[in-house]
């Protein structure tokens, strides 16, 4: 795979995918519409984050490029790619269970806290990505 040039961008699949974790210099686009929705992407070396509706969606650091992003219900699905091991936080239900799988690997389960923050890491390397499913419980 390799970053989002245009920094986010619609998939045939209905997914979104987003970031450009290879800019040295904090890159924004706003007002991307996808099904009713607007979309705002912040992304650079150092971080990456999507708002959906003003409201906080993802954040890596250090940045990333995230494809084929999936917001459902009851689960959140994405690969993402880096050159380094990042910290990823999710805006999720509060206070709810999730159980965390990267690359078909149960990573156990997290409870968001009050305001439905879900944090956790994941290693890359080299451009390597990882696909990652969060599920509600």
């Amino acid at each position: 795979m390799a970053v989002i040039k245009e920094l986010i961008r619609k998939e045939n699949d209905g997914t979104i995918s987003f970031g450009n974790y290879e800019l040295d210099v904090k890159t924004k686009a706003s007002d991307f519409e996808h099904e009713g929705d607007l979309y705002k992407v912040k992304t650079y070396r150092k971080i990456t984050k999507l708002e959906k509706n003003g409201m906080f969606v993802y954040e890596s650091v250090p940045g990333t490029a995230v494809f084929n992003m999936s917001i459902k219900e009851n689960e959140v699905s994405f690969q993402v790619e880096g050159s380094e091991t990042a910290q990823i936080t999710l805006e999720l239900e509060a206070e709810k269970e999730y159980k965390i799988i990267n690359n078909d690997v149960n990573l156990g389960k997290i409870k968001t806290n009050l305001g439905g923050k879900l944090m956790f890491s994941v290693e890359l390397s080299d451009k390597e990505n990882a696909s990652i499913k969060v599920v509600k419980l």
